[in-house]
């Protein structure tokens, strides 16, 4: 198993602002405001799947057509100019609603840092029981003939599944690093879960980190507690120690 040690030594290396422009979270770094930078974050996140090049091409031409002025474009309501608008699974019509509940979202109350904080209490006994609350506030306005393209993009945690985008999500409004921003104060790094991938549970297992061998949710509660050993208050930042792995094999010419 790879050690405390080599873990802290590749988080220290790779957790720079260098990787920020490779990254989904540099829509989030030209956000102003904070309120830009949640909503940026959330939608950002929802898009990031599939190829890295694709999506980020894919999100900068999403937030063009906002003016990169995501928080007045949300409120302003009209979303017109996203017909036509797709990625993989989700067409405009997966796509559209979900901006239509956040418009809803951001009418009526402070927003999504609202809705989290509402939905998360550290008493809770399972963490995937904060999601569902934050997940059923878009599945009761989702449109009653809503296709898999929009389930796609905000997944169920009933399903099991590692919820990768929305754990995402929470390490870069929770943790405050040279990467994440951490302008969310209502839980702790230490309540966070790890944002579990192919690649990263690929890299966690040959690090002899991780057993399970589906990339399923207990497959994130096992690795974050595998993690807490090493870091009981912040084990997501082992994040970038994933990603790390997997770039120092490729320079031995090992292959991940």
């Amino acid at each position: 198993m790879i050690s405390k040690e080599e873990l802290d030594l590749l988080v220290s290396k790779y957790e720079t602002e260098s990787f920020i422009k490779d990254d989904p979270i540099q829509f989030v770094y030209k956000a102003k405001s904070k309120e830009d930078k949640e909503l940026a974050g959330f939608i950002s996140s929802l898009f990031a799947y599939g190829n890295r090049k694709m999506f980020i091409s894919k999100l900068d031409e999403l937030f063009k057509k906002a003016d990169f002025d995501i928080t007045n474009y949300v409120k302003n309501g009209d979303f017109n100019n996203l017909k036509g608008f797709e990625y993989r699974f989700s067409k405009e019509y997966d796509i559209i609603p979900i901006f239509k509940i956040l418009n809803e979202l951001y009418t009526k109350s402070k927003g999504l840092e609202e809705l989290f904080e509402y939905s998360f209490s550290p008493r809770e006994e399972k963490y995937d029981h904060f999601l569902q609350k934050v997940v059923d506030y878009f599945y009761l306005r989702a449109p009653k003939d809503a296709k898999q393209g929009f389930y796609h993009m905000i997944p169920n945690p009933k399903n099991g599944g590692a919820m990768k985008r929305m754990n995402m999500y929470l390490r870069w409004m929770v943790r405050k690093s040279p990467v994440d921003i951490g302008i969310w104060d209502f839980m702790k790094p230490k309540d966070l879960y790890i944002p579990l991938d192919v690649h990263v549970a690929r890299q966690s297992r040959k690090m002899g980190l991780l057993t399970r061998k589906s990339n399923d949710y207990r497959a994130v509660q096992e690795l974050t507690e595998k993690l807490k050993e090493f870091s009981p208050d912040d084990p997501v930042k082992y994040d970038f120690a994933m990603f790390a792995f997997g770039v120092e094999l490729n320079k031995q010419n090992v292959g991940v």
